[in-house]
Formats: C-alpha cells, structure tokens, sequence
C-alpha cells in the first residue's frame, strides 16, 4: 500500500527521524493557517508547496512550487488543489491533487554547504535480504544518474535476521563524504529509518531528497513509503492512512468483492483461480497472439457473486475483445464457478465478446452440463492447448 509524502514523514518522525517539517492542507484557507504556523514555529519566511498525490516526478509537473508569504502559500495551493498532475510516473492520464503540503524552506544560509543525497530502504528479493541504497546524487534526476553513472549508487545489504550494524551505518556516512557533526547526524538518521522501515512492515522508504543543511543537520526532505499489504493487520493506524482516491477505482471495486485483480494493457481479459495458474494463462494468451488485459485471481474460495463480480470488472474495461476464464477446481468447485458465469449473463445481459472457458478439477463435468444446459454462448476448451487456439480463433 503506498501512502502520501506527509504521512510516510509522519511515519519517521514517530521514530525520532529528522524531517522537512510541514502539514498538509486541502484547502487555500488551511494553507495560510499552515504557513503562518510554521512562521511562528520556525521564523520561516520561504515555503515549499508540494502536491500529495501517490507519484514521483511532481517538481517536473508543477507539483512542487516556492511562496515567499503566507498569503502567497495560499494563491499557490489554490492554483495547485483540484489541477490533474501529470508526471512521467503517472501516465498521460495524471492524477487530481486533493491535499498539498505546506512544508518549511530547508535551504536556507549558504548553498554551498547544502548537499543532497539518495537513500532508500528496501526488499531485494534476489538476495533474500534487505538492501540500503544511497548516492551522492540525490534530486529529481536520481532515474538518469542510474542509467549513465551507475558507481555512484552504492549499497549496504543487511541480514534480516539481524539488524542494521553500526559500522555499516558509518560505512554509508563515510562513502557519502559527511565528516564532523554531520556524520554523527547520518548514523542516527540511519538508527531511525531503520527502526521506522522494520516496524510498519515496510517494503520500500525512499528519500530522495535526502539533505544535509547549511548546519550539518540531515533531514528527510522526501518520503515515499510503500507498506506491506499483508502485515496491515498489525497496524490498524496504518492501513487508516489508505487514500482511495490515489488507487484505480476497478482494483478498489475488486478488492471489495475479495478479488486480486491488476488492470494491464491487453485485450484478452481472464479469470482465474490461483496466482500460478494466473501468470500460466497470461502466457498462454501472449502465445495465443493476444495481450492479457489483466491480472484476475478468484482466489480458491469464489462463490457465483464472486465470478460475477469478476465478469463485470473484466466488462468494463472496453479494450478487452475476449475473456478466458481458466479454473483448476481444487477447494473451489468449477459448477460453483460455472454458476457465476450463468449468473454473470442474466444479470449483465447480452455479453457480445466471446467466452472461453476451460474448467477442470472438482466437479467439472457438472460444471460442464450447467454450461451446456444454459444455452450461453460459451465457447467450451479442455486443455491449454485448446484454450490458446480458441483464444487465437476469438481475436482473428
């Protein structure tokens, strides 16, 4: 689950972590509140508005824009709230800013002492472990500095039976060129992040800017954090931060109906039940001369609401010319499954793409009869092979 920049701050300030202090603010009015607050708090004369939507690259968007008062900070959020942001991470669609952050300047006395930095956190699966990256060349741009000048990213991999070391903490000041106080601030940082990453499940902290001030202080001006679906349970306070708006509306109406579905740019939509079987099928359709329209697990427990649900979702994308549904009836009956996509046809109406179906497994011959008895248009596969040259046939 991925969650806006104030609340992955809000995240590592819970663990002592030094942040680019702000608060978020969804309208122009709470903006100059904002601004004025942190005049108060912290003598700033300078803010930093930043669009919170759930997408890298908002600076080369718009999304990120300086005011010189609070007055100012107020025009500029008014201008920035309800504007579709589009970034290359979002697609040409972009995405509505609904909430902005009124942040303190940072970048403050002199410049030449500021120094920006890249730092995250992550899962590497390859290694079976967690992985810091860092570089000295932190900012906007960190994608084009992998691509031409990949020895200056530099990574530490930690146990994760373990813990992060401190000689690693201070192998990652050193290589970053701190000395002094500012080295000492970078390993306590490094303490924190740590701490904050382990505790939320997280799967990725990224800081990018991650700054050293003018006064050696290290700050997080940055945060995207992605959490652990799978560990929300344990942090009830954590899944509340889930913002709706940021997620595909037909991955939402799925989840809903206890459906893992991805949407992707294909035009054979399938239903299926079981991830392994899922990335088999999406293989088949490639070979078939098609283009998965998506990813659709039933999961092994689907009743006739659940495939229907799964109909209307795979229905509602107008690309798809095809859907294939594959069961493997295992803990879930294929007649049970049969019976959805009978529901699915009452219901939804005329369903004017081809069907093809391929049940196997628990109950499949009944699952067939129902088929067969219904006076669908449903075209019948038995096996993969099957299935993929009834695919092929659909899409010619």
């Amino acid at each position: 689950m991925n969650i806006h920049e104030y609340q992955g701050k809000s995240i590592l300030q819970s663990y002592d972590v030094p942040v680019q202090e702000g608060f978020v603010a969804e309208t122009a009015e709470q903006a100059v509140v904002v601004a004025e607050e942190l005049n108060r708090k912290f003598g700033t004369e300078i803010f930093v508005i930043k669009a919170q939507i759930h997408a890298g690259g908002r600076g080369k968007g718009g999304g990120v824009k300086i005011a010189r008062s609070p007055a100012e900070a107020g025009e500029v959020a008014a201008g920035m709230l309800g504007m579709t942001l589009v970034t290359p991470q979002t697609g040409p669609a972009g995405k509505v800013v609904r909430k902005v952050l009124v942040a303190r300047d940072v970048y403050y006395k002199g410049e030449s002492d500021i120094k920006e930095y890249y730092l995250s956190v992550l899962l590497d699966r390859k290694r079976s472990s967690y992985v810091i990256m860092y570089s000295t060349e932190g900012g906007m741009d960190i994608e084009e500095v992998a691509d031409k000048k990949p020895e200056s990213i530099f990574t530490e991999v930690i146990d994760g039976t373990c813990c992060l070391h401190d000689f690693q903490k201070r192998t990652i000041a050193f290589r970053l060129g701190l000395s002094g106080r500012a080295f000492l601030e970078m390993t306590r940082f490094l303490g924190g992040l740590w701490e904050a990453f382990i505790n939320s499940d997280a799967s990725l902290i990224e800081i990018n800017p991650l700054l050293k001030t003018s006064d050696d202080l290290i700050l997080a001006v940055d945060c995207k954090v992605t959490l652990d679906d799978n560990a929300l349970f344990r942090h009830t306070e954590l899944a509340a931060m889930r913002d709706l708006n940021e997620e595909d509306p037909t991955e939402v109406e799925a989840s809903e109906s206890n459906l893992n579905y991805v949407k992707l740019d294909g035009d054979v939509g399938c239903m299926v039940n079981g991830a392994g079987l899922a990335m088999a099928t999406m293989d088949l359709i490639q070979l078939s001369g098609g283009k998965p329209a998506n990813f659709l697990d039933v999961g092994g427990g689907a009743s006739a609401a659940t495939v229907e649900a799964g109909f209307r979702i795979i229905l509602r994308d107008t690309s798809v010319k095809a859907i294939l549904v594959n069961i493997f009836g295992g803990i879930v009956r294929c007649d049970r499954v049969a019976a959805g996509i009978i529901e699915a046809y009452k219901s939804i109406g005329d369903i004017s793409i081809p069907v093809i179906v391929r049940l196997q497994g628990t109950n499949a011959v009944e699952a067939r009869e129902l088929i067969d008895n219904s006076g669908l248009r449903v075209i019948a596969a038995s096996t993969f092979t099957d299935a993929a040259e009834k695919v092929k046939a659909a899409l010619s």
